[in-house]
């Protein structure tokens, strides 16, 4: 859906619920309205104001002069032969991004962008090609999330089998932290929006140090960390944020950071042929982690096009989990799903021209 003429409005998903009930206070209308508001928008796909038909008119209008609601312009979607869908959304200055909805056994999880672009630049993932563009704003964040329900609602699905969200989509979820807590505020609350439990919402990191102990102040959900490498040298030859914050100034973040007694921290691990799979990597990997709460997502590189990066052979992959296993770890390898359509982990890579 393209936007014309609305330079004076704003989108009503950039607000929060408690922003709402301020914006409605200030106009003399009374706060639970805001529920209703939002109950329309998150929980019963409304797509205008017109459709909230427990508002009278004159609260309609009000809403209609001052906010406009609309949903993500969906330009392409692809559908993996596992039955992974990814869908690329161009946004209201050209930009596109990309999310991807990944069937489980008895939900969906989707993998939502936060960025378009990213200024990580890690040296495996296909987004960081394209540079960083700019952050997402709510809206955007949050519409991923309601567009994919209504989706599945169109499908004739329930839409709350969308159980499971993670922050691993394009761009550095903490590198957009305000728009990432009010998003993740909308999407966990449990009375007029989106009604996710904590405990099924991930963040992901490459290690952006100063915002991780804050992430887990403001808010439950989990937190995994994008770790790939034992030692310095290696870890910032993938990932240049490493420069900043070494492996030893990103764990000691990690022991502080705050969670339930029962939850652990998730380490993503991607592995690689002949850079970071060897025995002394998975044993140097067990002595990192076991100060902390951890568990190991083992990630066999998705090759892509203009890589040279490979995927370590299957019996090393097994080797080098079964290290971990051996020593009481957590850990597991994690299928790649979707691959097939470039939508697994470090695949996304949306368009990101501009008219």
């Amino acid at each position: 859906m393209k936007l014309t003429g609305l330079k004076h409005m704003e989108n009503i998903q950039d607000y929060t619920r408690e922003e709402l009930v301020k914006w409605l206070e200030d106009k003399g209308v009374r706060s639970f309205r805001a529920g209703q508001i939002f109950k329309w928008i998150y929980l019963k796909q409304a797509s205008c104001f017109d459709e909230m038909t427990d508002l009278g008119k004159e609260m309609r209008t009000l809403l209609s002069e001052h906010f406009y609601l609309h949903r993500l312009d969906l330009e392409d979607k692809q559908v993996s032969s596992d039955a992974t869908e990814k869908f690329l959304f161009r946004l209201n200055d050209g930009h596109h991004i990309e999310s991807v909805l990944i069937p489980e056994k008895d939900h969906f999880t989707l993998c939502v962008s936060t960025q378009v672009g990213c200024a990580m630049a890690c040296k495996f993932c296909l987004t960081a090609r394209g540079g960083m563009k700019r952050n997402l704003s709510v809206a955007e964040i949050i519409g991923q999330v309601r567009d994919a329900r209504f989706y599945l609602l169109q499908k004739n699905i329930e839409p709350l089998q969308l159980s499971n969200i993670v922050f691993m989509g394009m761009g550095e979820p903490l590198a957009n932290y305000d728009n990432l807590i009010k998003a993740l505020e909308i999407i966990m609350d449990t009375d007029y929006g989106m009604k996710f439990a904590a405990r099924r919402v991930t963040v992901s990191t490459s290690g952006l140090v100063p915002k991780i102990a804050q992430l887990g102040l403001d808010t439950d959900v989990n937190l995994a960390v994008s770790l790939n490498a034992t030692d310095d040298k290696t870890r910032s030859a993938l990932m240049p944020i490493n420069n900043t914050y070494p492996i030893s100034v990103l764990l000691d973040a990690c022991k502080k950071f705050t969670m339930k007694p029962r939850n652990k921290i998730t380490f993503e691990y991607i592995l690689i042929k002949g850079i970071n799979d060897s025995k002394q990597d998975a044993l140097r990997l067990v002595t990192l982690l076991s100060p902390i709460r951890a568990k190991v997502n083992l990630i066999p590189f998705n090759e892509h096009e203009g890589s040279d990066f490979q995927r370590p052979e299957p019996k090393q992959i097994l080797a080098f989990l079964q290290i971990l296993l051996d020593r009481d770890m957590t850990a597991m390898t994690r299928k790649s799903k979707g691959d097939d359509i470039s939508a697994a982990c470090g695949q996304l890579k949306a368009k990101l021209e501009t008219p």
